[in-house]
Formats: C-alpha cells, sequence, structure tokens
C-alpha cells in the first residue's frame, strides 16, 4: 500500500474509532476493566459513615481521635491485542473484509484504553508469532499498531491460537486484559485458553462473515482453503452439502462455545456485516453486571 494511502487510511480510522470511543466507549471500558487491586492513599479524620474496618488505629493512638485510611484503585493495567492475520482473515463477502473490521475493532479498543491511561501492545500470529509490539501509552502507538493492522502481510497462511497464548502468557508477566480476536478457524487450543485466562483477563471476540452462516447455492464450484490452498469440488446447491455444512458449523460453534464456557471466558460475535458498537456495548455491560 501507498505511504500516502496508507496514512489517509489511518487518519479514517482514528477519526471514526476514536470518535466512538469517546462519546460511547469510555464509561463502558472504564466499568468493565476495572483497575486490578486498590493501593493505599493517605489518611483523614474519621467522618460519620466511614466504615470501621477502615480506621487506622495506629495513627488513631497517636493522634487521639480516628482516623481512615483512603484507597484509590490501582487504574492503570496493560490491554494486549492478539490478533489473527492468517489467510482467512483476508475473506470477505460483504462490503468489508474480516481483516479491515478487525482493525476498526482494535483501533476502538486501543483508543478506549489509552483513554482510560492503560498500556496498549499487540500481538500478530498465524500459525507462528508474526509480530509483537510491546505495551506502551500514547495516540502515537495507537496510530503505529493501527498503521500495522493495515499494512501487515503475514508470513505463513494458517492459525495456531495455542501457540499465540503459550507466547503471550511468557511475554507478558504482569496480569493485562486480553482481547484475542480472530475467526477461531484454528488446532486445537482448550488447554491453552484456560491457562491463559488463569494467568490475565482474556476475552474472546470471534470475527464472522455472513456467507459463513449459510454457504450460498450456486451449483458446482471450486473451493479453496485460504490457509492450505487446497482446492477441491462441491455442488454447493445439493441438499447433502448444505445439510453437511450446516450441521459442520453447528459442531463447530458449539464446540467454541463450550470452550470458552470451560475457560472462563467472556466471547462476543463479531459479525463483519453489522456494525460492531452493539456487541462490543453488550459485552461490556455484560461484564460490568458480573462485577
Amino acid at each position: 500500500m501507498e505511504t500516502k494511502e496508507l496514512l489517509r487510511k489511518v487518519r479514517r480510522i482514528e477519526i471514526k474509532t476514536r470518535g466512538l470511543s469517546n462519546q460511547i466507549f469510555s464509561g463502558e471500558y472504564h466499568s468493565a476493566f476495572k483497575g486490578q487491586g486498590m493501593t493505599f492513599s493517605e489518611v483523614r479524620e474519621y467522618q460519620p459513615g466511614d466504615e470501621i474496618r477502615k480506621i487506622d488505629w495506629n495513627v488513631t493512638a497517636r493522634m487521639g481521635h480516628p482516623y481512615v485510611k483512603i484507597f484509590e484503585e490501582e487504574r492503570e493495567q496493560t490491554v494486549m491485542l492478539i490478533v489473527d492475520v492468517s489467510a482467512s482473515e483476508d475473506f470477505g463477502s460483504h462490503e468489508i473484509l474480516k481483516r479491515n473490521y478487525v482493525t476498526e475493532i482494535c483501533a476502538v479498543l486501543a483508543f478506549s484504553a489509552i483513554q482510560n491511561n492503560d498500556k496498549i501492545g499487540v500481538i500478530f500470529f498465524s500459525d507462528k508469532i508474526e509480530k509483537f509490539i510491546p505495551p506502551k501509552k500514547g495516540r502515537g502507538h495507537t496510530l503505529h499498531i493501527i498503521r500495522d493492522l493495515l499494512n501487515f502481510k503475514a508470513e505463513s497462511k494458517g492459525t495456531d491460537i495455542e501457540m499465540a497464548l503459550s507466547y503471550f502468557t511468557g511475554v507478558i508477566k504482569k496480569r493485562s486484559i486480553a482481547f484475542l480476536i480472530s475467526d477461531f478457524i484454528s488446532t486445537p487450543f482448550e488447554k491453552a485458553i484456560k491457562l491463559a485466562n488463569k494467568k490475565h483477563d482474556l476475552v474472546a471476540l470471534r470475527v464472522t462473515d455472513p456467507i459463513e452462516s449459510q454457504f450460498p447455492e450456486v451449483g458446482l464450484v471450486p473451493l479453496t482453503d485460504p490457509e492450505t490452498q487446497e482446492v477441491f469440488w462441491a455442488d454447493t446447491s445439493s441438499k447433502k452439502f448444505q445439510d453437511t455444512y450446516t450441521r459442520e458449523l453447528l459442531r463447530f460453534e458449539e464446540d467454541l462455545e463450550r470452550t470458552f464456557k470451560t475457560a472462563g471466558v467472556d466471547s462476543a460475535i463479531m459479525p463483519t456485516h453489522q456494525n460492531y458498537v452493539q456487541p462490543l456495548m453488550k459485552l461490556f455491560k455484560k461484564r460490568e453486571s458480573k462485577r
């Protein structure tokens, strides 16, 4: 992509997603992803209504009247975006490719994070770690992430979520909030996602295309697996093909939902033909209600 065109796209995405972050997501994000603890701030004189358990007895004894400890939320956090950049992310039957849709989601999350003074980092993965951008703060850092999302070319075509999560838990030592963004068409990863969610606060965002839920009946056509490049012919108009496809898709979705539930991972489905605002808001509110 030419530099001028890339910069125009980055700027366009910044204007759109930063506006959404400021107007819609900032409060919801803060509530859904609160700090990981409380840190001591100061002591002050006891006031009616203060909890007895917050009294600082040492200071109270020294001063001769009650004082209480004041704590503040430990707000600053690290947010990681673990992004699938395999070949299947270049698929799109609607107006937008999965990759471009994912870029906007990442931009919204990144701007929401920096607005809350959080650090933001990214792991790009296929069936190998394609790139790691360490967590940092600031608008310039976020624009760098958006630019890479738009222009990045993966070396491999496959998908290995287990490998990506293992790398993530190894490289990010401090507990973080992590968004795993993929279509989840991958080799098995049940054990890895469970371990990652024990160490971190993991959220799964599954990006889907409308054609994946109901394959169009267009007769005999060659189908190419974007990750293996294997080509096979299929009679998409046959009842057998449609029934088999529907059955396999349902099994895939049930297995995926079971994996998330067993691991205790919050998840949301992000269809590319719909605005991502609603599923993100629903996810944030669900998390807020659980606190």
